[in-house]
């Protein structure tokens, strides 16, 4: 057993090592002692790294600025031009049109794929096949001929006499032809993406939802698609600027959209190249605002009790401008 002097007498390894003092601690002598500041690791490679990227940036817009085969002066005067902002509403009217009436049809197709009818299952399946296999140019090609298979089309009973008819190729313009390509087109990736998304929510949501005793449809629509969302909205937003994108193969049909409108003056005046980057210069700027506005419907529904948010753009610019500030502060007080 141990005496007490044994208990009292400090241990070698506390003798040797003082405990820690901490900063604007005394050292028994009525000086302040002043610890070591912690210098951060230097990272060398990193900044080198980015010093190389900025480099090839600043040398690839030298070589564009500087280049006048642009013609940046052109492409200025044509970029707010009446026939170039008409053919920029058109796209954006054939873009919402075509994204609407997309999911209008893509979200039964995917509850269709999702029931346990094996014929619906199987028609969801089919269209799905069919316009996911078919590239679009060619379901716009065939939507254009379709007066060579259907010379009319009539209103009336099936398999029975027919009250209205009328020729397919009165009903069927340009632009009605280019609405109808699209959309069957869409409808067949939007259903795929709402599938997805009602997958993604958990089984016992559902199961919940019927414990209670909510139908089927009522629990599809206030409980499973709310959260779907979640995984919904990203993928939808990328489906948007794709269509956004994608309208220009209307050019085809001779729809006056934005490429074609310019593709009509750079045919009489033979400056292509400037008018190519004023279609470039506008497919920009509208996709940086799709991209803004998919952000923050993404913050949007990404809103849960357990879920911290992501700072926006503008949150983190500041965060960074006060952290810039409270340096700078630090640094002068340290030097006066």
């Amino acid at each position: 057993m141990a005496s007490p002097s044994d208990v009292h007498r400090p241990s070698p390894v506390s003798a040797s090592f003082p405990p820690p003092r901490h900063p604007g601690s005394s050292d028994g002598q009525g000086h302040e002692v002043d610890l070591p500041r912690i210098v951060p690791r230097r990272h060398a490679g990193r900044w080198l790294t980015a010093a190389a990227a900025l480099l090839v940036f600043a040398m690839m817009v030298n070589s564009v600025v500087r280049n006048r085969a642009f013609q940046w002066d052109v492409v200025g005067r044509y970029l707010t031009t009446t026939a170039v902002l008409e053919g920029l509403l058109l796209t954006l009217w054939l873009t919402g049109v075509v994204m609407v009436l997309g999911f209008l049809l893509g979200t039964p197709l995917a509850v269709m794929r999702l029931s346990a009818n094996p014929v619906l299952r199987t028609l969801s399946w089919g269209y799905v096949w069919i316009f996911r296999s078919t590239p679009l140019l060619v379901q716009l090609l065939f939507w254009v001929n379709i007066g060579a298979l259907y010379p009319t089309l009539g209103l009336g009973i099936p398999f029975g006499p027919e009250f209205v008819t009328v020729k397919t190729v009165d009903l069927l313009g340009p632009t009605l032809t280019a609405v109808i390509g699209l959309t069957l087109h869409e409808a067949a990736y939007a259903a795929e993406v709402v599938r997805g998304g009602i997958l993604s929510v958990d089984a016992g949501q559902t199961e919940a939802a019927q414990a209670l005793g909510i139908g089927r449809p009522r629990a599809l629509r206030r409980i499973v698609v709310p959260q779907a969302m979640r995984a919904i909205v990203p993928t939808a937003g990328n489906m948007l600027i794709g269509t956004l994108k994608g309208t220009s193969i209307v050019s085809v049909l001779a729809v006056h959209d934005l490429l074609y409108s310019v593709q009509l003056v750079y045919n009489q005046t033979y400056q292509v190249i400037p008018l190519l980057m004023v279609a470039t210069v506008w497919y920009i700027a509208v996709t940086t605002v799709l991209s803004a506005g998919q952000f923050y419907v993404e913050r949007h529904y990404a809103r849960g009790s357990a879920r911290a948010l992501p700072p926006t753009p503008l949150r983190r610019l500041r965060i960074r401008l006060a952290d810039l500030r409270a340096r700078l502060e630090r640094a002068t007080a340290r030097r006066g």
